[in-house]
């Protein structure tokens, strides 16, 4: 309060990261009336009553690093805020700081207290509750770095690495780590690379199935001759260009659903399979069910048409999450719903010649997951496919 002549603080910025109530409660009392607290650390929040009332404060918890932060479109995306409107983005916060301590603006060298090479990286995570250390600096030897390292030697599986038998994974989100790895690590499987984008979640994943290197770089996997097979489950939107580099680099490939997202990258992929000479496969594993194996036997596998109706409630997903974004998801329709078309037509035993899809709702959005689907099927049959995700 002597720094301002007893009035106190127009604004109190908390970067604090403690269980205690003592922060919030300290700020209160350097804080003027009708000042401002803004939490940008996470603290014990048991805010008292009277200090906030007597002088009128008001708080505010900030989303980090400012405006964008977590929001997709604009951290993944690149789709800037507009200056006039929204001045300080998390961006143009990071661009003022970092140009500031450039030009000696802002000194930071005070505060380092300790120099930590990058191996122990865990240290300052591991004493951060006890260390008098205010902050730490961490070193980067001078070495050159790769895109791809070797993890393990894949004493796992049952080929050498010159087995020209090799698989590659490309995607190490939860699919890949719940139910792919597992299944393939049963079956002894040479898994050579696993490919991610950014290189952590891979090598954690290499660490545990044994798969020997880890790499950011797809086209290093299509270049390698012993590599046989490439299995791909990222996000829908890179499925078709990956498909279609593949299969031009001759390797054989398994792709989770979708394989395209419209008829353009369906047409590319075509012509890249004509071409080949390689295996393609999609995950449409409902089929492969031992129910589903039961129904077709007691269906029969003549030509004899018949009536089809699956209703699926696939479970709600957020509308702000990918799967919904029609350029990377593809939708709810694509995503989710072809399996079940998938499963209608290997009941019928037919192709699909007309369609009619409507959508619930009365003005219903373009991406919705809300719909009827009504197949015509070569041989007579009639598949109806009931889509019910209804968001609330």
């Amino acid at each position: 309060m002597q720094l301002t002549d007893g009035v106190g603080a127009d604004g109190v910025i908390i970067t604090a990261s403690t269980k205690s109530n003592d922060v919030i409660s300290q700020a209160a009392q350097m804080s003027r009336k009708r000042g401002r607290i803004i939490l940008v650390g996470v603290i014990g929040l048991e805010l008292s009553r009277a200090e906030f009332y007597e002088k009128e404060l008001s708080f505010q918890v900030s989303c980090s690093y400012g405006p964008g932060r977590y929001d997709e479109d604009y951290e993944t995306k690149g789709n800037d805020y507009p200056l006039p409107f929204v001045r300080w983005t998390e961006k143009r916060n990071f661009e003022t700081i970092l140009s500031s301590i450039s030009k000696k603006y802002i000194e930071v060298d005070p505060l380092i207290t300790e120099v930590v090479e990058l191996k122990d990286y865990l240290k300052i995570y591991g004493e951060i509750g006890s260390s008098k250390s205010i902050a730490s600096l961490l070193n980067y030897s001078d070495i050159t770095y790769s895109n791809t390292i070797t993890v393990s030697q894949n004493r796992g599986g049952n080929s050498s690495n010159k087995s020209n038998k090799g698989v590659a994974i490309v995607g190490a989100g939860n699919f890949t780590k719940m139910t792919m790895l597992p299944a393939m690590k049963n079956l002894g499987m040479d898994l050579q690379y696993i490919v991610s984008s950014g290189g952590l979640s891979g090598t954690t994943l290499a660490k545990k199935f044994q798969i020997i290197q880890s790499t950011t770089d797809y086209d290093q996997v299509l270049k390698d001759a012993n590599i046989n097979t490439v299995m791909i489950t990222t996000r829908h939107h890179l499925h078709a260009p990956m498909v279609k580099a593949a299969l031009m680099a001759g390797k054989n490939v398994f792709v989770e659903k979708p394989l395209a997202l419209n008829n353009e990258e369906l047409k590319d992929i075509i012509n890249a399979y004509n071409t080949s000479g390689a295996t393609l496969t999609v995950g449409f594993n409902r089929r492969f069910s031992p129910h589903a194996l039961k129904m077709k036997k007691a269906i029969g596998y003549g030509d004899t048409p018949i009536n089809v109706i699956a209703t699926m409630n696939a479970g709600a997903i957020p509308p702000d999450v990918w799967v919904h974004d029609l350029k990377v998801g593809g939708g709810r329709i694509i995503g989710e719903a072809c399996h079940f078309i998938d499963l209608i037509s290997y009941f019928t035993g037919s192709k699909v010649v007309s369609v009619c899809m409507n959508a619930m709702g009365i003005n219903p959005e373009e991406n919705t997951d809300n719909a009827s689907i009504l197949l015509k099927y070569e041989n007579g049959s009639n598949g109806g496919n009931k889509l019910l995700c209804k968001w609330k």
